[in-house]
């Protein structure tokens, strides 16, 4: 199943970042995105790009999680690239695990 496609950023009420994620799967990509959205002003819409086929999954459990608002899969060409406005009062992650609030960091890795 694929996400719709959905066309959002293109006005300058929307700025737009795009985001290359290359090759980046899960982990990495989260930490990628999480990172770049740190330092970007609310409101911002963020195009990430990756060939990760996990991503249409990964991608809006971890906007509802920290807050950020998913909209898929944009109408741009080539690689899959995906919609995520950064939101105002993002919920922190864990540095080294994206899938983990800091209020509720799971079980410590062995």
């Amino acid at each position: 199943m694929t996400d719709p496609v959905v066309e959002v950023g293109r006005s300058a009420v929307d700025p737009v970042h795009h985001l290359d994620g290359g090759d980046l799967e899960c982990i990495r990509l989260l930490i990628l995105l999480r990172n770049h959205a740190a330092r970007l002003p609310a409101g911002t819409v963020v195009h990430l790009t990756t060939r990760d086929p996990v991503a249409p999954i990964d991608l809006p459990a971890w906007c509802r999680m920290t807050g950020h608002t998913y909209f898929g899969r944009t109408s741009d060409t080539g690689a899959p690239t995906y919609a995520v406005r950064i939101a105002a009062s993002a919920v922190a992650t864990l540095d080294d695990r994206p899938w983990h609030t800091t209020h509720d960091p799971g079980p410590s890795p062995a």
